[in-house]
């Protein structure tokens, strides 16, 4: 241990002060290891050690993130036996040693927005707000994003008088900063550059938004069309903490297969955040993050345990509602289209600060604490955030609809998919004049009730060649005889569709390789509606999107190589 009585016998690293990390939660000490390696980058002369207080009801997952970060940590009981110069906190409810070191309380959220239970009494508290015998003993400094927060605490806790300092939010300002990469965060999430990604996020507590709407992620993967939206979730710490991740899987299992972006609870959901086109929230922190960012908002849940008074409620006065009962894809195109850049700006305003300069704030902080002189480099400023691993697997099923128009040579078919892990929560569907619809499964499709129930099924991954691709058609209709259609792309060129009579026709369109399923989809819409397949062109239109309309050539297969 690189603290404590005759430490340096041990020690390899020179250093002058010792700064402890209070971690009692996950999101609290994420705040910390977001913030410090950036403020103290290169200097030796401070040791950091993080100190595990397990006294939270959702302390599970701290130490598991702190082995997986590689941090050192000391038992809580070690802390009343060393000297430190500094401790560092983002969670004000810790019990810390007698002593005469500085504490530094981290907001841990945007500011002081919601009540929550005090673990001391049945009472309720203010989340954020130091006790008063801390603040008491002078050794106490709360760090706050804006001087409204000051005016707040001191209303409902005087001895707060003189114990803020004016930091700013470096989490916003990673968001902020983090825009020019949007495009790249999309990308590493799986988010084409014509889906839209709307992501839900739910803070904690009987009123969050998964509390209040428990079926809402699986009901918007069954109504947004996936070849159009993608649906992503960031669920808070508190949650994951408190039931466990098995649990949160299990009881998500079908939106999961639906394609669900379920973001892990480290990091991860601050790029998803910024690759976000619509935020889908509650009265939590992320919320008020993507809105003072930029992001429309609708609002799906507001909880009276959010304090009046506070940013989250000036956001809650003037973003639009999400009713569950209603079209939900309907309401977020509208709230897409309806948003302008400035809806939010006055909220961000009342939320944040002097934006961009919290690292470089909190660095001279952490320093004057320390009682140590700044290290001679620029001041710090926010680094893009990192790319995310995506987080989902692929669908293998698709409740699909085809609408078909005109009825000579060139048709034009609308194609709509939808997961049909949720087909449970289906909703009309608009359509075409003349509109079908069919079960459409991969070949790795594990429910073998979906495969054998399908209309049309799909190989995963390209042939090599087409004599490949229709081997595996006729294989395939034979093993599942319910089928109508099967569908196999070619590697490097077109998609061959064949039928249980026989017969394959193939699919060739300019521009890039497509997902197999949506000729295969084009070919079953003709076929029901009775247009021929002899060298055919067909408008593929995908929902809504008419610039993405793309001319494809419907023609009897012949074989290749």
């Amino acid at each position: 241990m690189p603290v404590g009585h005759d430490a340096h016998r041990w020690s390899t690293l020179p250093s002058q002060r010792t700064l402890v990390v209070a971690a009692r939660t996950v999101t609290s000490t994420v705040r910390a290891l977001e913030t410090l390696p950036t403020i103290l980058r290169d200097d030796s002369r401070v040791t950091v050690v993080f100190a595990y207080d397990p006294t939270s009801a959702f302390n599970a997952g701290v130490l598991d993130l702190l082995r997986d970060t590689g941090c050192r940590v000391m038992p809580w009981e070690q802390l009343g036996h060393i000297a430190p110069d500094l401790i560092l906190s983002a969670s004000e409810n810790i019990d810390v040693p007698e002593g005469d070191c500085p504490v530094l309380v981290l907001p841990h959220g945007v500011g002081f927005q919601k009540l929550v239970p005090d673990s001391r009494s049945p009472q309720h508290r203010l989340s954020g707000a130091v006790r008063d015998s801390l603040l008491e003993s002078g050794r106490a400094w709360l760090a706050v994003s804006h001087p409204a927060q000051e005016e707040q605490l001191l209303a409902t806790h005087p001895k707060v008088a003189g114990r803020t300092l004016l930091v700013g939010d470096p989490c916003f300002d990673e968001l902020v900063g983090s825009r020019p990469h949007r495009e790249k965060y999309r990308e590493a999430l799986g988010v084409a550059e014509h889906q839209r990604l709307v992501m839900v996020s739910s803070t904690w507590g009987p009123t969050s938004l998964l509390a209040s709407h428990p079926e809402l992620l699986p009901r918007l993967l069954a109504q947004l069309p996936c070849d159009e939206y993608r649906v992503g979730a960031i669920v808070h710490p508190n949650v994951w903490s408190a039931h466990g991740a098995w649990q949160i899987r299990t009881l998500q299992a079908a939106a999961l297969d639906a394609g669900l972006l379920l973001m892990p609870t480290v990091h991860a959901w601050r790029p998803a955040l910024v690759a976000a086109d619509v935020v889908i929230g509650d009265h939590g922190s992320v919320t008020l993050y993507g809105a003072s960012a930029g992001t429309p908002v609708l609002l799906a849940a507001f909880g009276h345990d959010a304090v009046p008074g506070t940013a989250v409620h000036r956001l809650a006065a003037v973003a639009p509602r999400l009713d569950a009962s209603k079209d939900l894809l309907q309401q977020v195109e509208d709230v897409a289209r309806e948003h302008t850049s400035q809806r939010y700006a006055a909220v961000a305003k009342d939320a944040f600060a002097d934006p961009g300069h919290a690292l470089a704030r909190l660095r001279a902080v952490v320093y004057r604490l320390l009682k140590l002189p700044e290290p001679g480099s620029p001041s710090p400023s926010s680094l893009a955030l990192s790319i995310p691993d995506p987080p989902a697997w692929s669908v293998t099923s698709w409740r699909v609809t085809t609408g078909v128009a005109g009825d000579g040579a060139e048709p034009t078919v609308t194609v709509r998919r939808f997961p049909a892990a949720v087909s449970a929560h289906d909703a009309a569907v608009p359509g075409c004049p003349v509109s079908f619809s069919h079960l459409a499964c991969t070949d790795d499709e594990r429910d073998h009730r979906l495969a054998e129930s399908a209309s049309v099924l799909i190989r995963r991954h390209p042939a090599a060649t087409s004599i490949e691709a229709m081997r595996w058609i006729g294989d395939t209709l034979t093993r599942l005889p319910g089928s109508l259609l099967a569908a196999s792309a070619v590697r490097g060129g077109c998609c061959l569709v064949g039928f249980r009579d026989g017969r394959t026709v193939e699919v060739s369109a300019t521009g890039p390789a497509m997902d197999p399923g949506l000729p295969a989809a084009v070919v079953y819409g003709c076929l029901r509606a009775g247009i021929a397949l002899d060298d055919t062109l067909v408008t593929l239109r995908i929902g809504d999107m008419r610039e993405e309309d793309v001319i494809l050539r419907l023609r009897p297969a012949r074989p290749t190589g």
